[in-house]
């Protein structure tokens, strides 16, 4: 495989907490532009709660020459105050944003969002700055864990396109035919804007079955049972995380050249050792 058999390659990073965490960022950063990614993307926490750490990371990875650009949720923030902080984005250069409802803060459960959905925050960014960023927004191919069913989960991701979304970025997942049926049920209900797939990288068992309850990814079984066997043995687990996700990648390029986008927790080497897997085929 070529880097341009990929029709989108991102990276998603977190906002670092300290100077340690933010030299390890950079470092990633650095070793991962090598595969010459589209964008790196900076998450925004629960309820806002990481909002002036994501502006600041993204100053920073962008002014260090990556292209860099923001996860933005709804949290409690005002309309006014998100369209300072649009104001602001755009003042750095940015052409596109991550866009999503995102989770209300624990701390502020009492707190009346200003934006409910994804599709409000849509519309907003388009009304205020028409065409001035391209906008990206979440789906999941194994349905959203809050939604009744996958209809009712295709209507609303149907009306974040219709509100201007551009592009779909899914939750990650490690069927593959769980991708496949997601596209072809996105294109029965008139998505036709591309649907980029959202790529773990397996490194830690005990975190990511705990995420992937918490987000509504499913774990095959076959999949948990070769986890739990390798789980105290590093070098094992590392091998078979590797050789898993590259796999799930071939045959999501093979199925539709699709695009990929790295959940990378702000670590280099699992990613780079699953690229450099699909650069090797």
């Amino acid at each position: 495989m070529d880097r341009q058999d990929l029709n989108h390659l991102s990276f998603e990073f977190f906002p670092p907490k300290n100077e340690r965490e933010t030299r390890n960022l950079l470092r990633t950063a650095r070793r991962l532009d090598r595969f010459r990614p589209d964008f790196y993307s900076v998450t925004h926490g629960a309820g806002g709660s990481t909002r002036e750490g994501t502006f600041e990371t993204i100053k920073l990875l962008r002014k260090k020459g990556f292209n860099a650009i923001p996860h933005l949720s709804w949290g409690t923030d005002s309309r006014q105050e998100m369209l300072e902080l649009l104001h602001e984005y755009g003042r750095l250069g940015i052409s596109q944003l991550v866009l999503l409802r995102g989770d209300r803060s624990a701390d502020r459960e009492d707190a009346e969002p200003a934006i409910r959905y994804a599709k409000e925050l849509v519309e907003l960014v388009r009304a205020t700055t028409g065409n001035r960023f391209k906008i990206n927004v979440a789906c999941y191919p194994e349905v959203h864990p809050e939604a009744s069913s996958l209809a009712e989960d295709l209507l609303h991701l149907q009306e974040k396109v219709r509100a201007g979304a551009n592009c779909c970025i899914t939750q990650y997942f490690y069927a593959v035919g769980a991708y496949q049926s997601f596209v072809n049920s996105c294109r029965a209900y008139d998505i036709r804007v591309p649907i980029i797939a959202g790529i773990m990288p397996i490194s830690n068992v005990t975190k990511l079955v705990d995420f992937s309850a918490k987000c509504g990814a499913e774990i095959p079984k076959w999949l948990d049972q070769q986890l739990q066997d390798a789980r105290d043995e590093p070098q094992r687990l590392q091998e078979l995380g590797t050789d898993v996700v590259a796999r799930l990648c071939r045959q999501l390029l093979d199925f539709n050249r699709c695009g990929l986008h790295f959940y990378t927790l702000n670590r280099a080497q699992p990613t780079q050792a699953i690229f450099k897997r699909l650069l090797s085929d």
